[in-house]
């Protein structure tokens, strides 16, 4: 089991005239905390400077020659940015992106990075992505964003799977953050498999909500699905078997438990950045 405890304020200092991280390389190793420092200014460092900082730390696994893995969301937007900065310098080159969503198509195009699919790439490197629950075994709830599918597709089937979160993303057991876990489903009787989830679940206070759009209309996924969102008073006690069960529905296209898939965490919060690995 990952410990999930943090770097103590100690590491915390203040330096000029730099922002820099302190760490080796990502590797096999058990959990590597990271010191980091900041310019003397005495200013709180937001919940986004964190991100970023975390994001560009994983973004320094990334080597000439890889296929990536390009998540989707705020955390993910941060480490695509900076994807797009070392390509535009030259500090990077010869890489190649799948994205898992059109807005990170989107951002990538944008940005100058060369991508390609799952069809001509099944092989990949190196996946970076953010998550929304991560538990002490580092297994994830994602999703939230709605890009599921496209996300579990890609990140499955890479060799190295870096997750960049905040620490209000941590929970002893998943769904025990009270917030959405998504299940896509396709369109046709999608009531019917809301009706089954929340059944399935009823052991844990689940309530099962059909997600819509600001217009107050369904939310469509980049796949033309549906997603069910399943709010838990309880954490799951066994993800894995919850996963399966999910898995039984006929019209259920995915889940938002990404188990036994991160290769490596890395946390930021108020106190530093911290790297875990499996």
């Amino acid at each position: 089991m990952a410990s999930l405890s943090f770097v103590s304020s100690s590491h915390l200092t203040l330096r000029t005239p730099s922002l820099t991280l302190r760490t080796g390389s990502f590797s096999s190793s058990p959990r590597t905390s990271v010191s980091f420092s900041v310019r003397a200014q005495s200013v709180a460092l937001s919940q986004d400077d964190l991100k970023k900082l975390a994001a560009e730390k994983a973004v320094e696994a990334i080597k000439p020659g890889m296929v990536l893995g390009l998540g989707t969301g705020s955390t993910a937007a941060f480490a695509v940015d900076q994807i797009g900065k070392l390509l535009s310098s030259g500090e990077l080159y010869d890489i190649v992106g799948i994205p898992t969503s059109k807005r990170t198509e989107e951002q990538a195009r944008s940005l100058g990075i060369p991508l390609v699919a799952l069809d001509t790439h099944p092989r990949i490197d190196l996946a970076i992505d953010g998550a929304d629950e991560v538990d002490p075994n580092l297994d994830l709830v994602k999703g939230r964003g709605g890009a599921l599918l496209r996300e579990k597709m890609v990140e499955a089937v890479a060799e190295k799977f870096i997750v960049v979160a905040d620490d209000t993303k941590l929970v002893k057991g998943l769904g025990g953050s009270g917030l959405a876990m998504p299940v896509e489903v396709v369109q046709f009787c999608w009531n019917f498999n809301l009706i089954r989830l929340q059944d399935l679940f009823k052991e844990f206070g689940c309530d099962a909500k059909l997600r819509v759009d600001g217009d107050g209309k369904p939310y469509v996924t980049d796949n033309s699905n549906y997603i069910i969102d399943l709010y838990f008073k309880n954490p799951l006690k066994d993800g894995f078997a919850a996963a399966k069960e999910i898995g039984k529905f006929q019209g259920v296209v995915e889940h938002g438990l990404f188990l036994g898939m991160a290769t490596s965490v890395i946390i930021a919060g108020k106190n530093g950045v911290e790297v875990m690995n499996k």
